[in-house]
């Protein structure tokens, strides 16, 4: 049994997973040594919710918290997750966003950027693929793994081939729900390993208990890199704890620094009660539902706003049924908001598919990418009407975005990481980037009060 690396998420997954995404850079940055001198493979810190999080909740520039760890972390690989199309927003976005988006995290000296999609669409990753390796970085492909009557062995293995074929660097198996067992784990990176002369990486959540048992599993059948977070921040919906596999598989990091984040971060994680999953023990109702990790703690903050805690049983066990309707999604980002947004619906209104979301019409259009199996004939007729959904790359139908915001955002946005946030985001980009400028220069105070005065909507990250 070779010795296995370790990448972290303390930062990005796990506090995404157990406090949505609340924590504040100040609550980490002076410990950032700390963090570099453990000896991690590498470290996953931006991207995923944390772009949206920050400009939404902590009136953060998500671009100065890069440069922060970049500056911090100076003997550590830095990676991110790019949703591919996506990238950290909700829905595709053109081929020219995606390559300065690109470009600027390659400018901020990323290593390594995880790419993903939530269907397993290849064609919604080959420009960021593309991309980032044109701008010389490190490019780990994750499959988003998945229960369904449609998700094998044979069907991950052909689209590992796929990624493969395109020239990523490594492979990480995406397990968001936390429903892959010791014996999947097994026979998957076997079977990866043995076709492919590439790193495979294995990512779960411990929402279900299964993720210890099946990271053991993984390192039997020579899996190259675990996801693992300090125990503050791990086990529940996040990843399996740090600090037991570090003693008994001797991983060599620094026992004594891992003791000192673990403190440190027990004092950030009170921080934010009011934002905490607060999951004593395992969920084995996930098995069924297949909820994230990532999606879980924002579901019940959700539900709370709405005063409607007392339905997250309802709504968890309308979520698969939804997931069936829709062609067995992976439930990922975006797809798990799709699928969760609508299983809340079904259940507050009190009857399936009274209101159908936006983003429930666009999926069935096809703009999100291929579904792994059909749509429910009858949902996608009431949704749909004669429309016909799309067979090619949704990305293709639209048009160059930058050049268009540019002038739209005037005052708004005077760089690029300013651009890319107004488009990313839209309204709350525009609410953010005018709190900003007011902070930091004297700009046309009529624009500004316009911006100001727009009303947001919230979609929940």
């Amino acid at each position: 049994m070779s010795k296995v690396k370790v990448m972290d998420t303390t930062l990005r997954d796990g506090q995404q997973s157990l406090i949505a995404t609340r924590m504040k850079t100040s609550e980490f940055s002076d410990v950032l040594g700390t963090f570099d001198n453990i000896g991690f493979y590498s470290m996953e810190v931006w991207g995923g919710a944390t772009y949206d999080s920050c400009i939404r909740f902590l009136d953060e520039d998500p671009w100065e918290r890069l440069s922060v760890l970049r500056k911090g972390l100076k003997n550590t690989k830095i990676q991110m997750l790019l949703r591919g199309q996506n990238l950290v927003g909700y829905r595709h976005y053109s081929d020219d966003v995606v390559e300065l988006f690109i470009k600027k995290m390659a400018d901020y000296k990323m290593d390594i950027v995880r790419v993903f999609d939530a269907l397993n669409d290849i064609r919604n990753l080959e420009k960021s693929i593309e991309t980032a390796k044109k701008y010389k970085m490190e490019v780990q492909a994750a499959i988003s793994y998945t229960v369904s009557p449609v998700h094998n062995l044979e069907f991950y293995r052909s689209y590992a081939k796929e990624l493969v074929e395109r020239g990523i660097d490594s492979i990480c198996i995406k397990d968001m729900a936390g429903l892959i067992t010791p014996k999947q784990a097994y026979e998957l990176i076997k079977d990866l390993k043995s076709k492919f002369n590439i790193p495979i990486q294995l990512h779960s959540h411990n929402t279900a208990g299964l993720a210890d048992l099946s990271y053991y599993a993984a390192v039997e059948a020579g899996v190259d890199v675990l996801d693992l977070a300090l125990s503050p921040f791990a086990m529940g919906s996040s990843q399996p704890a740090l600090e037991p596999f570090n003693h008994s598989m001797e991983m060599g990091l620094d026992g004594a620094g891992i003791i000192k984040l673990v403190d440190h971060f027990w004092k950030v994680r009170k921080n934010h009660a009011a934002d905490d999953v607060n999951m004593q023990s395992i969920n084995s109702k996930m098995l069924l539902s297949q909820i994230p990790g990532g999606m879980i703690s924002n579901l019940v903050s959700q539900l709370k706003q709405q005063k409607a805690e007392d339905k997250l049983d309802l709504v968890m066990e309308e979520v698969p049924r939804v997931r069936k309707d829709l062609g067995y999604p992976p439930l990922v980002t975006p797809t798990s908001q799709i699928v969760g947004v609508q299983a809340t619906l079904n259940v507050l209104t009190g009857e399936r598919y009274k209101m159908i979301t936006n983003e429930v019409k666009n999926y069935m259009k096809g703009e999100y990418g291929r579904s792994p199996a059909p749509v429910d004939p009858q949902l996608l007729k009431k949704a749909l009407g004669d429309e016909k959904p799309i067979t090619h790359r949704f990305a293709d139908d639209i048009a160059p975005e930058l050049e268009k915001a540019r002038k739209e955002s005037g005052v708004l946005a005077l760089t690029d990481e300013d651009l890319l946030t107004y488009v990313l985001f839209g309204e709350v980009g525009k609410k953010f980037l005018t709190k900003k400028y007011e902070k930091e220069i004297k700009v046309d105070q009529d624009i500004l009060k316009k911006y100001k005065n727009e009303e947001v909507s919230i979609y929940p990250v």
